[in-house]
């Protein structure tokens, strides 16, 4: 019976994603978490551990984890790492100092088998401060282009003006809706096997019940 429940629940219930939202401290990953949540800037303060907010974008439900990126905190990303199926990765434009740590963490990160499979998206945060770095600057200080094997797009934003992340979200949905539907699909795959192997075993005992002696 619970079989049968399980697979009427993967055939109907909804799927939520996971996301994390990486990058240093003070990139504007939680900015970025409520805008994308409710839609407008949220006063925040230094992330200490972690935020998980759920996400409702055109019929994709996320379960977003943004966790903080001071430097005593950044060695235990990894253990977020599992399950993860998108990476939003921020990076400040008006930190120029930083940008060097920012892609050494990026590198590391992306080299985690937990996450080989995980779409990226980098956000250059914070274009609408006077003289930072541009959206080819952070491409090439991130070095980007030796990303050969992984599905990924940088864009252009300010979290506090609320610019750029819906041309963003618009590239990121098509991939997360593919998501989505392939685990939909092994997970209905997994259910319907579940099921015969419940029957089966219950024909045998019913069979076993009524040998003759």
């Amino acid at each position: 019976m619970g079989g049968v429940l399980s697979y009427f629940r993967s055939l109907f219930g909804q799927k939520e994603l996971r996301i994390l939202i990486l990058g240093l401290d003070g990139a504007g990953k939680t900015t970025i978490l409520y805008r994308l949540q409710v839609g407008e800037v949220v006063t925040t303060i230094p992330t200490i551990g972690f935020n998980v907010e759920q996400v409702i974008y055109k019929n994709l439900k996320f379960q977003v984890w943004d966790l903080g990126g001071q430097t005593s905190i950044r060695p235990y990303w990894r253990c977020y790492y599992s399950n993860t199926d998108a990476i939003i990765y921020v990076v400040d434009s008006a930190d120029k100092d930083r940008i060097g740590i920012s892609k050494q963490e990026l590198v590391s990160m992306l080299e985690e088998e937990e996450l080989k499979s995980a779409v990226l998206m980098v956000l250059a945060n914070k274009q609408d401060i006077p003289n930072c770095l541009s959206l080819a600057d952070v491409h090439r200080s991130l070095g980007l282009d030796a990303l050969r094997k992984r599905t990924f797009q940088i864009f252009k934003t300010s979290a506090t003006k609320g610019e750029g992340l819906d041309e963003a979200m618009e590239w990121y949905a098509p991939f997360l809706f593919a998501t989505e539907t392939s685990k939909h699909k092994i997970s209905i795959r997994l259910n319907v096997i579940e099921q015969f192997a419940a029957e089966e075993i219950g024909k045998r005992l019913i069979a076993n019940m009524y040998t003759p002696c």
